[in-house]
């Protein structure tokens, strides 16, 4: 089955918003094998809408529709595909009556336009939403399948995974299992990674293997198709083991993981405790931990030593060795995480340091960053990075190397093993 996703809503093509919702479906009309070739983007215009659904039925079979199901005169996704189908619009009882209660509940008037949510393309399958108003439908004829979901995310992801997703694997007749495990690296880019792979990727069949590259991270996905879940989890360990073989000491995680989910989890399963001394990302670092929950059981604290002189007054770096090296120097990364470590009696002390931009510093580029890591009775020991982004990109690209370098220690260690 071959799938197109088309979004509505002029504010996607105004730059308003990100088109979030392409994504998630892909990814997860992947997991049932299967393939979308196209993503269109639509504004609120029935012509223009017609003319987008009409090319999408020459090259797919199944076509799923993000927003315009609300209350507004530009929501006109369902009433434009109803009159392009031949079909009639009809109230959804079910439907009205949870957009009745949900008015009462919040103690607010209900206009006569929001009842325009309640009605659906007669024939379909309803897809009850259950984190908004607007359902959503599945719709058969002899050639397509039609999918319209909701376009504010909360909304539209529930539905898919709750509603859509099963209809559509009983719509495929699969009796195959198909399994998916995603591998995360950080530290290799995209093209790095391919090449160490390339003859993976051009001989795959079953399973397959797909790289992606966001925000820093490059990522493997490993699909295989069986006819059962032991099956299919052999074949794609046999190929994880291969990948690993290769290029494993880039990976820090797998499927769901981020890099500090990761480190939260290695240093709360080995009862280590971490805390931080921040120049360049002034607290980010340890911001960027605190997101996860549970952290607080691992992240003791920190200090921002922005300047100089606080490097030296309170954290306790010795002046020496910034007058002799600079503050953005191996020797004062390494002197901060051991200080910070000391300071605050953790298992783990970071130091980073650097310059952010646009401007030099010390006589160093922008982009230049050393990250100290003292790590129980070891000798510090630091990385440096030489990055070439905007200013707030290079410190956060700065924290996530600081986090993946961590990683790697401890797995080299022995706390960790992939």
């Amino acid at each position: 089955m071959k799938a197109e996703i088309i979004a509505v809503g002029s504010e996607l093509l105004l730059g308003q918003i990100s088109n979030t919702n392409a994504r998630f479906i892909s990814s997860q009309l992947a997991e049932l094998g299967i393939d979308v070739y196209y993503q269109t983007v639509v504004g609120d215009n029935a012509n223009r809408l017609v003319d987008s659904i009409k090319i999408a039925e020459d090259r797919a079979d199944l076509i799923i529709f993000t927003g315009g199901l609300g209350p507004t005169k530009d929501d006109l996704t369902k009433e434009t595909i109803a009159r392009h189908l031949g079909e009639k619009l009809v109230m959804d009882a079910h439907a009205l009556n949870y957009i009745e209660k949900f008015f009462k509940r919040m103690n607010r008037v209900m206009t006569e336009n929001n009842k325009k949510q309640a009605f659906v393309i007669e024939g379909c399958t309803v897809l009850e939403n259950k984190q908004g108003m607007a359902p959503g439908m599945l719709l058969t004829n002899e050639k397509h399948s039609y999918i319209l979901l909701p376009g504010p995310p909360k909304e539209m992801e529930p539905m898919f995974q709750l509603e859509a997703k099963p209809l559509l694997a009983k719509l495929l007749h699969k009796e195959t299992v198909i399994i998916s495990q995603v591998i995360r690296f950080y530290g290799i880019g995209e093209a790095e990674l391919e090449t160490k792979v390339q003859d993976l990727l051009e001989n795959q069949t079953n399973p397959t293997l797909a790289p992606l590259a966001a925000d820093g991270e490059v990522t493997l996905r490993l699909t295989a198709k069986t006819e059962s879940e032991t099956e299919a989890w052999i074949k794609i360990d046999e190929l994880q083991t291969e990948i690993l073989n290769r290029v494993g000491k880039f990976v820090y995680g797998f499927n769901n993981d981020s890099l500090a989910s990761k480190l939260h989890e290695i240093l709360i399963d080995n009862n280590l405790t971490i805390s931080a001394a921040e120049s360049m990302t002034a607290g980010l670092f340890q911001s960027e931990l605190a997101a996860i929950p549970g952290m607080s059981e691992a992240l003791v604290g920190g200090m921002i030593t922005y300047t100089e002189d606080i490097k030296v007054q309170q954290l306790g770096v010795r002046q020496e060795v910034i007058s002799e090296f600079g503050v953005v120097s191996k020797e004062c990364a390494e002197e901060m995480a051991f200080r910070i470590k000391e300071k605050f009696g953790t298992n783990i002390g970071v130091g980073i340091t650097g310059v952010a931009g646009p401007d030099q510093h010390g006589g160093q580029p922008t982009g230049t960053v050393w990250i100290g890591i003292a790590f129980g009775q070891l000798a510090p020991i630091s990385y440096k990075l030489s990055l070439s982004g905007m200013r707030n990109t290079n410190r956060l690209r700065a924290v996530k190397f600081t986090i993946h370098y961590l990683i790697r220690l401890l797995r080299e260690q022995g706390y960790v093993k992939i």
